[in-house]
């Protein structure tokens, strides 16, 4: 029997002991033992749930069983889930989280830590939920180089910017109801000024280029600006806006950024909609490869963190290489990064004063008292800013094509 402890009852926790539990036949037909859990780490109690079996309130419980081989951290946040892994790994057993925060500032330590005790760090789903991503760059992408990433990472900015998008909404308007809903926080901010998807595009920018890229060096910007006006230009040119998460790989220099884009009629990640998260990543032999599907939620989730058991008893608890070196990557200026903008000024009958200034726009159908355009030159940032100078700016957002 391969056994399991569970630290966290919470929306993931719960979702993996399902998993666990409901799906034991599939689990054993890859694992060839039984897969059990053995403990649930919780400060709650739970009474009349099947899991007031397994339930402790004491970490050092499942630390001193050396019957239990796989730890599943699904608490979230830094500590005590830094401090639990770590002592954990020291124990003898391995470990897989789903927790991004951890993964992305501390992943190259602990993957150094789990090598040293022959055990394992694994952390599908610390981004994309459900779908696959990490393990197919570990594992089925290999032999590619990749030059660029572009994904939708986060599904409560992309269910906002749907619903803004179908419904006529506000962000406001929005927000509430995924709140509603349960796809938004409490408190959104994580998820809406960019810092879920600035660390996920961190996870795998590491992963990619086998050291740490810090999500703190990440140029980061939400959508909380993105409004009702810039949803109906957006809706009129058939440019869909969507928080990404980028990385490019530039004459040996790594960018990094996430922010909101228009999206051509070309780009692949223009009919993700809703809760939903896509990847798209470019190897210099694969050429383009996409992946797709439910980012968040108990069950999707849970199906990747499971995984990562599956794998681990699979190898027998023993250490499973990650390239993941400690050596920090200097990342590109993002001042630098050029692209085609949209951009909203305020004023009616400016198009004779912006063709003088900009060689080559496109002019959208202006809302009553604007000027709206997209340039047809890529500029960076501050360039755009410059050259802009003198106009009452109303929003700027990049262009993808």
């Amino acid at each position: 029997m391969f056994n399991v402890a569970i630290l966290g009852y919470g929306t993931v926790g719960s979702g993996v002991f399902k998993v666990i539990n409901d799906n034991a036949d599939v689990l054993k037909k890859f694992v060839k033992d039984d897969v059990n859990v053995k403990y649930v780490l919780d400060l709650r109690e739970f009474p009349g749930n099947p899991v007031e079996k397994v339930l402790v309130h004491d970490y050092d419980i499942i630390l001193k069983d050396d019957e239990v081989k796989c730890v599943v951290e699904v608490m979230g946040g830094i500590e005590p889930a830094n401090t639990f892994v770590r002592k954990a790994i020291a124990s003898g057993k391995s470990v897989c989280t789903s927790n991004k925060e951890l993964v992305a500032k501390y992943g190259a330590e602990i993957l150094a830590l789990a090598k040293e005790n022959n055990v394992s760090f694994l952390f599908e789903a610390s981004v994309g939920g459900g779908i696959p991503l990490l393990r197919a760059i570990n594992e089925s992408l290999t032999a590619d180089n990749f030059d660029s990433v572009a994904g939708i990472l986060n599904g409560t900015t992309n269910y906002i910017l749907t619903k803004m998008s179908t419904e006529d909404l506000s962000f406001d308007e929005v927000l509430k109801r995924a709140q509603e809903k349960g796809y938004a926080e409490r408190n959104p901010e994580a998820d809406v000024e960019g810092y879920d998807a600035c660390r996920k595009i961190a996870i795998i920018s590491s992963l990619i280029t086998g050291k740490q890229v810090n999500f703190e060096d990440i140029s980061t910007e939400g959508i909380s600006h993105i409004s009702k006006e810039d949803i109906y230009y957006s809706r009129n040119m058939n440019m869909p806006i969507k928080l990404l998460g980028l990385m490019k790989k530039i004459d040996g220099v790594v960018y990094a950024m996430v922010a909101p884009f228009m999206l051509g009629e070309e780009h692949s990640l223009r009919n993700v909609d809703g809760v939903y998260n896509a990847v798209n990543f470019h190897g210099d032999m694969l050429g383009n490869v996409m992946f797709y599907g439910k980012g968040a939620g108990s069950l999707p989730t849970a199906s990747a963190v499971v995984s990562d058991v599956v794998e681990i008893a699979k190898n027998g608890g023993k250490n499973i290489d990650i390239p993941w070196d400690k050596e920090c990557v200097s990342l590109g200026d993002m001042a630098s990064f050029k692209a085609k903008f949209f951009v909203r000024l305020e004023g009616a009958d400016l198009d004779d004063k912006v063709k003088s200034i900009f060689n080559g726009v496109t002019f959208a159908e202006h809302l009553q008292g604007e000027t709206a355009f997209i340039t047809e030159e890529e500029f960076s940032a501050p360039e755009l800013q410059s050259k802009l100078e003198g106009f009452k700016v109303l929003s700027t957002i990049r262009i993808a094509e």
